[in-house]
């Protein structure tokens, strides 16, 4: 898995480390501030109800979903269906290599 230490941005997998949801891959759907991101997996964590992140509490992956990317910047939303295929996506072709 491929880690970097830059700030996560949106449409970004990211892996939890610490909390209910530790390793658990999901991905970035807001930036609060500094030090707070919203994430969501499109399963548990659904886009309605994100769950508050520290990013300490979070690994960065060097992946970025461009279809989750676009439909925020769009129209500021995303579906759940797009949120499970970017952690799929990430998971079976990224990881598997």
């Amino acid at each position: 898995m491929f880690k970097y230490d830059s700030p996560p941005g949106i449409g970004q997998i990211v892996h939890v480390n610490k909390g209910r949801d530790t390793g658990v891959y999901a991905v970035v759907i807001h930036r609060l501030d500094e030090k707070f991101v919203l994430i969501a997996d499109g399963e548990r964590r659904k886009f309605d109800r994100p769950k508050k992140k520290n990013i300490q509490h979070l690994t960065s992956c060097d992946y970025v979903s461009p279809e989750v990317q676009n439909s925020i910047s769009e129209t500021g939303r995303v579906t759940n269906g797009k949120l499970r295929y970017a952690v799929r996506t990430f998971v079976h072709e990224i990881l598997e290599v």
